[in-house]
């Protein structure tokens, strides 16, 4: 197995960097009242961690200790090819579970700014419902049809960009694990480069997206 315990430290030394990031931004959250929109949804799905929590630490600790699982079983993998297996295959587990949090974590304030926008739309909403009684029904409902109708359709592409950005941070994440095999690997760093860059754009894109589904919604309840 091509691998030596410097790839270990610095996946380790990555690692202490993102946990401690995690702590920061969990506590920040827990301050931050648009975070009450998003919390108690899992940050990942099922099957990237068997986690499921919307603290970016839980998903930390449970790649520490996957890394630490994967040290004991490396220094076994010599031993027989199917320890090999298994150690390649863990290795490039955590890989990605490393890049999806990384991600995640620059998304981070994305993902509030949305939810503010959301969470002050419905503030408002609720405090109109206080000194306004009634509207027009008939005006209301073709309005609230309107306006469905067209969250239906932002959240379709909402829909669409997920998944784009699911198969780039696949896509990212093979890249660098032939990187940490590769003995040339100018090639595969422009390609990352590439792709980092797609899925930048590719955030934009739900960003706004999701600014849309938020104004649909205020003007619904307005």
């Amino acid at each position: 197995m091509r691998l030596n315990q410097s790839v270990i430290r610095r996946l380790s030394t990555l690692l202490e960097s993102l946990h401690s990031q995690s702590c920061q931004i969990d506590e920040s959250n827990t301050h931050n009242k648009s975070h009450r929109l998003v919390e108690n949804n899992n940050l990942f799905s099922q099957y990237l961690f068997s986690s499921q929590s919307d603290k970016y630490s839980d998903y930390s600790s449970e790649i520490k200790k996957k890394l630490s699982e994967f040290a004991k079983l490396y220094s076994k993998s010599n031993e027989s090819e199917v320890k090999t297996t298994l150690a390649k295959a863990a290795l490039a587990h955590i890989e990605q579970q490393l890049s999806a949090l990384l991600t995640a974590i620059q998304s981070n304030s994305i993902i509030h700014d949305a939810a503010k926008i959301s969470y002050d739309a419905n503030t408002k909403a609720r405090k109109k419902r206080f000194s306004h009684a009634t509207k027009q029904n008939n005006t209301h409902q073709n309005l609230a049809k309107a306006v469905l109708y067209n969250s239906h359709q932002l959240h379709s592409k909402l829909t669409e960009h997920h998944e784009f950005e699911r198969r780039l941070l696949t896509m990212i994440s093979d890249r660098e694990s032939k990187i940490l095999r590769s003995r040339s690997s100018a090639l595969l760093n422009n390609e990352v480069l590439a792709l980092h860059q797609r899925l930048g754009r590719c955030r934009k894109a739900i960003y706004a997206i999701e600014v849309e589904i938020s104004k649909a919604k205020k003007s619904h309840k307005n």
